[in-house]
């Protein structure tokens, strides 16, 4: 995984069509999925058994949804830092796979003032290395102003 750590944006520096330093998970792997299982507690087997996922028509197992969901909140907590997220909704529109790398995405839409502090709306994507979109959504985080 690469990221470039980044200082919090204030509400007066940031601008609609901002985006976030997109975050790509290269090569995600079956051990991927069990760890993530591990701490989610979330252990269906189509996530890490290939005999019961192959038996319900899948070519392997496949990733948590969750777990999509988990590396693109990572973005928006490195871009506006761990207690800014106000509102966060995804909607899953892709399996990932082993082998799969990943680019999570996040974009700057509204920009609202909300007296001493702001709140920024994002859209927000994650897409394989084919350019398929594997979740959608959006968010709200609360910035600072400058003093």
């Amino acid at each position: 995984m690469t990221t470039t750590p980044v200082t919090a944006p204030t509400f007066e520096g940031l601008q609609v069509g901002d985006e976030a330093p997109a975050l790509v998970v290269e090569n995600l792997t079956r051990t991927n999925f069990v760890r993530y299982a591990g701490a989610s507690g979330d252990f269906n087997p189509m996530h890490h058994d290939d005999t019961i996922a192959a038996k319900a028509g899948n070519p392997s197992v496949f990733g948590h949804g969750m777990l999509t969901a988990g590396l693109m909140a990572r973005v928006l907590k490195d871009w506006f830092g761990p207690e800014a997220l106000t509102r966060y909704q995804v909607r899953f529109s892709k399996q990932v796979w082993p082998g799969d790398t990943l680019t999570c995405r996040a974009t700057v839409t509204e920009l609202h003032d909300a007296g001493d502090h702001g709140i920024v709306d994002c859209s927000i994507s994650v897409t394989n290395q084919n350019g398929d979109t594997c979740l959608t959504g959006s968010a709200s985080a609360r910035v600072e102003k400058q003093s």
